[in-house]
């Protein structure tokens, strides 16, 4: 039987697999809701691995790296993945201010690759761990 953040692995790879699909067929999707997605994937890995851990997430409405600050509290090697984070939190707020000049190059393609990097990270960290 698999377990939650087993499950939450899972759809989080579909998810990423989708747009990486599309991407290779050269169908780039909006930034502003792929972004917001991504952002969303890697908080409910957060949330996830915290539940797994016996610890409590922080509330829905915390920000991203607050949820993250809570997952590398006491585990400083979390901070590998710290600035994969801070990256996608830049994508959002670079559009939220109307800053698209200041993204790089193909800002989908990042995104998507920055997840990517998270969840890879994330992964083989809960499997080193026992946690999957």
């Amino acid at each position: 039987m698999l377990s939650e953040l087993s499950r939450s692995f899972t759809r989080i790879d579909a998810r990423i697999a989708q747009w990486e699909g599309r991407l290779a067929e050269d169908e780039a999707p909006a930034l502003g809701p792929l972004v917001q997605d991504a952002i969303g994937a890697a908080r409910a890995l957060i949330d996830a691995v915290l539940a797994a851990s016996g610890r409590t997430p922080p509330p829905a409405d915390a920000d991203l790296l607050d949820a993250f600050k809570q997952l590398a509290r006491g585990a400083p090697s979390w901070n590998a993945m710290r600035d994969n984070l801070r990256e996608l939190v830049y994508y959002r707020n670079c559009l939220a201010l109307g800053r698209g000049d200041a993204l790089p190059a193909a800002p989908q393609r990042m995104a998507v690759r920055t997840l990517r990097h998270v969840y890879l990270y994330m992964r083989s960290r809960c499997e080193t761990e026992g946690l999957l």
